[in-house]
């Protein structure tokens, strides 16, 4: 497996900065289910001490990012179909109460914010899917609601999700995907205020991916 790209570190908050540089590349796929991570190799592509990232694999190995081996290996969980069937269920349920607190404090404002994402150009290769403004779009909508219970929540779920999401960019349909359909069709729910709609909208984006991953029932 070739090592996943991950950005070099400004000097300045080295644990916080090692942390957060983690969780973004484990919640947009960096790394997939059943690979094997050192201190030392993460801490060479962060350019920092062993130190602060210690640390902050200590807390996605609490987060469920990864499990800390019997052998002191660090590995990304396994695939599980149970385990990520329990995630999207946990993913609609979370997301769609999400989605209920930031429909009910919408303005104008960010609707046009959640237009100006969906508008920009995807810095992506080839046909890959554009994971940087799917994982922007969400969360802003998502922070629209302010909610202080729901946000970390969320964030935890697409943390453990990331590894799915690594064997789903990976396999040759994924570029065959229709990008962003379902953001549109829930831009135009909540431009109308529409509930039912937005819900309608959200699930299908949740599901479609997960289908990659769990036989039908």
């Amino acid at each position: 497996m070739s090592a996943p790209a991950i950005a070099p570190l400004d000097p300045t908050k080295l644990r916080e900065n090692a942390y957060f540089a983690l969780r973004d590349a484990f919640t947009r796929g960096a790394f997939a289910p059943g690979d094997v991570l050192t201190l030392r190799d993460l801490a060479a592509q962060l350019g920092v001490s062993m130190t602060p990232v210690r640390e902050a694999v200590r807390r996605l190995v609490a987060e469920g990012a990864l499990v800390d081996t019997p052998t002191r290996k660090l590995m990304v969980p396994a695939f599980d179909a149970r385990r990520a069937g329990d995630l999207m269920a946990a993913r609609l349920a979370m997301e769609a109460l999400a989605l209920d607190q930031s429909m009910d404090r919408m303005s104008e404002t960010d609707l046009a914010a959640l237009d100006a994402i969906l508008a920009r150009v995807p810095d992506t290769p080839g046909n890959m899917p554009d994971l940087v403004t799917n994982h922007e779009f969400h969360f802003t909508l998502y922070r629209i609601g302010g909610s202080e219970v729901l946000l970390p929540i969320v964030e935890a779920l697409w943390l453990q999700y990331g590894a799915y999401l690594n064997l789903i960019i990976n396999r040759p349909a994924a570029s065959e995907i229709e990008e962003h359909v379902h953001h549109f069709e829930l831009m135009d729910a909540l431009r109308r205020g529409d509930r039912d709609a937005a819900h309608a909208a959200l699930k299908a984006d949740i599901t479609r991916s997960f289908n990659f991953l769990l036989p039908p029932e």
